[in-house]
């Protein structure tokens, strides 16, 4: 029998967001693996603890791993900036991996369960499966998927919003290609990961399309979403756009970190 992990999506941030499948899934877990990614994040650490003080009927044990940096993206031609981050990203993934391993193999046993609680939904702008695939070429490992309510989901309810408008396409992107992916027609362009450098060039963007007579963008966006300090706005991207952009640099700033998501379409196409 190998071991098992099991990989549960935890929602947007809320003990609510988890489902009844992703709690019994808590509950099989003997030992929990978190990547550690120093003082400034450690309260996303604490919210994964505050999960299980939740939803967890036994005691359990976390086994903190930490997380290795990725290095500073360098300042190379616009050409080759894809490849040079999809090799950073590679590396990155490479390094967690050879870490988990490790990890894996002093704290589960043969015949134990283990899992790690992923922010939102594992498949979808996440790494973690990745990382275990590399982990799985070193270690006999099983691998079970436990989806969760994902940041977009959780953005949508917040707004009251339909994803797409009538009979349109959704375009989910980050913030790295926000411009490649404008949205056209009635198409929803959703960004995650964004440091608010896709935003702003957004907004610079969008008033050159509006000098030539283009239309209006639209936009919802939420951070933190399904915790406390969630906070939401929507209106206008040349109306709202620069004062989210000073919140989320004063909340990264006051807190160590942000997550945010948002999403954009030409106004007036509301819903679908």
């Amino acid at each position: 029998m190998s071991r098992r992990l099991l990989v549960i999506g935890m929602g947007a941030g809320s003990p609510a967001h988890l489902t009844l499948e992703a709690v019994e899934a808590i509950n099989r877990a003997d030992v929990f693996f978190v990547f550690d990614k120093g003082e400034a994040a450690g309260e996303l650490v604490a919210l994964r603890e505050h999960m299980l003080e939740t939803h967890r009927r036994a005691p359990w044990r976390i086994a903190r791993i930490d997380s290795p940096r990725r290095r500073a993206a360098p300042q190379i031609h616009p050409a080759r900036a894809a490849g040079a981050y999809k090799q950073d990203v590679t590396e990155w993934h490479l390094a967690r991996a050879a870490l988990l391993t490790e990890r894996i193999a002093a704290e589960l046993p043969e015949d134990g369960v283990g899992a790690m609680l992923v922010w939102g939904d594992p498949a979808l702008y996440d790494s973690t499966l990745r990382v275990l695939e590399d982990v799985r070429a070193r270690l006999p490992l099983a691998i079970e998927v436990i989806p969760g309510i994902s940041a977009v989901q959780a953005l949508c309810a917040a707004h009251g919003l339909v994803l797409n408008a009538v009979g349109e396409k959704v375009v989910i992107t980050t913030g790295r290609r926000v411009l490649e992916d404008y949205p056209r027609g009635g198409e929803s362009l959703v960004v995650m990961l964004d440091d608010g450098t896709g935003l702003a060039a957004l907004i610079a963007h969008e008033a050159e399309m509006r000098a030539g007579g283009g239309p209006a963008l639209a936009l919802w966006w939420g951070a933190y979403l399904g915790m406390e300090e969630q906070t939401l706005a929507s209106g206008l991207l040349a109306e709202v756009g620069p004062e989210i952009l000073a919140h989320r640099a004063e909340a990264r700033a006051r807190r160590g970190w942000i997550m945010d998501v948002w999403l954009v379409r030409h106004g007036g196409s509301r819903a679908g």
